[in-house]
This record gives structure tokens, sequence and C-alpha cells, in this order.
């Protein structure tokens, strides 16, 4: 039977790369910039666009700001893909594709809540935070890097109407230790309604075992190896549910985060191949 399906029809109506120009770029951190583009993408925290360089790579990033007529991603360099885009100057442009996944959304009953974001994962929360303040949820925002020149967004998060920790590995700013310890103590002395978190996983997960324990629900941004971001090829499908990240989540939530067997375990690389985090 000959399908009624078109192929080129259906491949002509996936998202195209739109190449923009980068109007503005400003370092951040010792390893990451925030590049600035004057584009309406109509996203909400937690959602991430593929950025395409092209003869290079494509390759998918949270997004840090979104004024509604321009936004803003805070790239840490970490890599080869990376590398390359770094060499990119304002007035260069680079394709963006999207956004796409499943953004941190605000919970009916929840009042009081903390976020948590380690190293870069802070991006996407700084925006979130801004948005429930302004709703009048009492945000308590926990910011953790390995050392002072890593941490992400300081000054933007002391202007927020939230309650700030900030913790270094080294102790060379804040309170030494990790993002664990003020948690922690939040949980035991206030009623928490709802926990986001953005990091490192080995980090997501300590977050969300403390969750567990305190029976409070949790949101948490879950980094995998994407090449679409559409949900067709399944590089980033999570074993336990099969879903694939880009899809249904990243954000995912605690519900959900209990089914997934490789949370906090290990994640697949490019070729598919597990990797097992340290």
């Amino acid at each position: 039977m000959k399908s009624s399906i078109n192929m080129n029809d259906w491949i002509n109506k996936l998202d195209k790369s739109v190449m923009l120009k980068i109007v503005d770029r400003v370092k951040e951190t010792s390893n990451v910039d925030t590049f600035y583009f004057d584009y309406r993408l109509n996203s909400r925290p937690g959602q991430f666009v593929m950025l395409w360089l092209p003869e290079i790579n494509e390759k998918p990033f949270s997004i840090a700001y979104d004024t509604g007529e321009g936004f803003g991603l805070s790239i840490a360099k970490v890599g080869a893909f990376t590398e390359e885009l770094f060499q990119k100057k304002k007035g260069e442009r680079v394709g963006i594709r999207g956004p796409y996944g499943r953004p941190f959304w605000k919970e009916k009953d929840a009042k009081n809540v903390v976020m948590v974001g380690g190293g870069y994962g802070v991006a996407p929360l700084a925006t979130l935070a801004e948005e429930l303040a302004k709703e009048g949820v009492k945000v308590h925002f926990i910011s953790g890097a390995r050392s002072q020149d890593l941490l992400l967004f300081n000054e933007r998060l002391k202007k927020l109407k939230v309650e700030l920790y900030t913790t270094t590995n080294d102790g060379s700013y804040g309170t030494k230790g990790v993002v664990t310890d003020p948690l922690r103590e939040i949980l035991r002395q206030e009623k928490i309604d709802l926990v986001y978190c953005c990091g490192k996983e080995q980090m997501e997960k300590a977050v969300f075992d403390l969750c567990e324990e305190a029976k409070v629900n949790a949101q948490v941004s879950v980094e995998r190896y994407m090449k679409c971001g559409i949900g067709v090829c399944g590089a980033c499908s999570v074993d336990g549910t099969g879903a694939p990240t880009c899809q249904k989540g990243p954000v995912i939530e605690s519900a959900t985060l209990r089914k997934i067997t490789e949370f906090g375990k290990y994640h697949r690389g490019g070729s598919g191949k597990k990797e097992y985090f340290k």
C-alpha cells in the first residue's frame, strides 16, 4: 500500500534554524559568557534552544534571559563545540531553533519554595525566581559553585526579593560547603511546598533524596544528550520510562523521577553508550 504521507512535506514542517546575530556578549564567570539575541523567543524558564554552528554541530542550551523582545544564553566553555562558539564575536550569526521542552511551572498551592542551582544551573532558575517573587511566592535561593569565580549571576540574585544562600566548595565566598547543606536546614526548619533544582546530576540526585526524605515535591531539570530536540531521534530517552527528555523534560517532577532508573547513576553519550557518573 502506498503511504499517504509525503516525506518532503513532513520534513518541511520540522522547525528550522533562524540565523540570528549576536547583539551582545557578556562575561559572567571565568568560564561562562552570555550571548544575547534580539528575537521574540517566547520561552518559559527551564526550556532550551538548539544552537547551530554551520559545518560544526548543533547543541542544546538552556535560556537564561527572555525579555519578550530578546533572549540570552549563558554558556559554559566546556568542550569542542563551545570552544568554537566562543570564537564568535558580537555581530556574527549562529542558528537558533526552539524553544523546546517542558519548563518549570508554578504549582497552585506553592507559597514557600526553594531553588537550588549549581554552577551554570543557576541560569534558568534566576528567571523563574524573578517571576515567582513578583507573584508573592517566598523564594529561598541556594546558589553553589566550586569557587567564587564560578558563581553565576551573584549580583543579579542579590537584587531579587529572595532569601539568598551562597555556598562554595573551597569557602572563597559565602558558606564553605555544598548546596545540600542549607537545603537540609531549610527543609528541617520550614514547611516547604516545592523544590526546584538545576545543576550537575550528582547534585540533583542528592537534592532529590533530601526532598524524598522530607516528603516535598521537586522539579528537576535533567540534562541528556539531545540531537533533534523534537522527540524524533530517541537519543535523550531515559531508562525506566523510555520518554525523550527533550519533550517530556527537561524539567521532571518527583513522581516521574522515581521511575527513571538511570537518574543519578548514568547517562548516554552521543554513541548511546552508558557513561556512569563519578
